[in-house]
């Protein structure tokens, strides 16, 4: 029986992706998603991202087979902490710095929702990856925020606000290029969260 009989498939992958170093395969999943956002999801190629790595595009197609495969990848690889740190003790505080959190990611996070927009109505793959990349961690950590809020006794619990927050500031930083033509940078959802979300909790 010969070694890669032996080892099985699976094995035999693992080895072949072993030989990418993570900083390498990071540059890989940085490049497909910077073409997504620039030339839109069905005008990336494997062999696109192959020429801005400077690699073989067999070495991609090794490691994902297919584009959505590869796709899919990269979105989970950006899986990720929202609003790591803040802790001003107190909501209102946290809300704005979150605010000034998400408008630095704001552009980038929104050009891939645009771009791969009717992909993912065809995929369940990719719309499960983009929600897990994206979407889950950003209203996860805003629900953070709002719980501890509550425990501080900031705010009651049964507080009818509370649970539209994540919403409004998720939409709001993805709606704005759609009504106003701009991205929702800092101050903007600063004056956001000042103007509509803390005298809907009742803060200042």
């Amino acid at each position: 029986m010969t070694s890669q009989a032996a080892d099985g498939p699976e094995t035999v992958a693992a080895s072949r992706r072993s030989k990418i170093t993570p900083e390498r395969e990071q540059e890989f999943f940085d490049a497909v998603l910077e073409q997504v956002r620039e030339c839109g999801y069905d005008a990336v190629t494997m062999e696109g991202v192959a020429a801005s790595t400077r690699c073989s595009k067999s070495t991609l197609y090794r490691q994902w087979k297919t584009k959505p495969q590869f796709v899919v990848a990269a979105l989970r690889s950006r899986r990720r902490s929202r609003f790591e740190g803040i802790d001003t003790g107190s909501l209102a505080g946290d809300l704005r710095e979150a605010a000034r959190a998400v408008g630095r990611w704001s552009t980038n996070d929104t050009k891939l929702l645009q771009a791969l927009g009717h992909a993912v109505t065809q995929d369940a793959d990719l719309a499960q990856a983009l929600r897990e990349a994206i979407v889950y961690p950003e209203i996860a950590a805003l629900k953070e925020l709002l719980r501890r809020g509550v425990a501080r006794g900031e705010i009651a619990a049964d507080h009818p606000a509370l649970e539209y927050i994540p919403a409004q500031m998720f939409g709001v930083a993805r709606a704005r290029p759609v009504v106003d033509g701009e991205y929702a940078d800092p101050d903007y959802l600063v004056r956001f969260v000042e103007a509509a979300v803390l005298p809907a909790l009742g803060l200042t």
